[in-house]
């Protein structure tokens, strides 16, 4: 499941894909368009800034940034780098995967089955940018984006 951190990160970056190329937004309006508390924003930020995703300036015409077009980051890569893994069990995970103590992983059936369900997650997240939410939001994000 998607955490609230995954989900606030995801439609943030969003918000910063909808910018012009090398403008910048403070985290107070990305809260404010999204409805996330600023604190819990700042700190997703940071992460995201981290996992070089994001860009930020201080001062007068500061805020954040992506890093990269928007065409280039996976939709993917930004929940790993928030939330880890994309399988809901470790011994189905690709990027962090470990042996579960209570089972024989060739005739397991629950962990043949979330298999398919990572295979299954990742062919959507991982054949996504933020490109293309963002077109799926056009029309609501252009409306604030204006007016900041």
């Amino acid at each position: 499941m998607l955490t609230k951190k995954g989900k606030y990160g995801l439609k943030a970056v969003v918000f910063l894909a909808s910018l012009k190329p090398g403008e910048s937004v403070q985290v107070a309006d990305i809260a404010e368009a999204n409805n996330i508390p600023k604190k819990f924003l700042d700190a997703i930020l940071a992460e995201l800034r981290n996992a070089r995703y994001l860009n930020s300036r201080k001062g007068k015409g500061g805020g954040y940034m992506l890093a990269l077009p928007a065409e280039e980051i996976i939709v993917g890569d930004v929940i790993r780098a928030l939330d880890g893994p994309l399988a809901p069990i470790q011994c189905a995970s690709r990027t962090a995967y470990r042996r579960c103590d209570d089972c024989n992983e060739a005739g397991c059936e629950v962990r043949l089955v979330m298999l398919e369900v990572r295979e299954a997650i990742a062919k959507v997240l991982d054949n996504r940018t933020l490109a293309d939410m963002r077109e799926l939001t056009d029309d609501r994000m252009a409306s604030f984006v204006y007016h900041i």
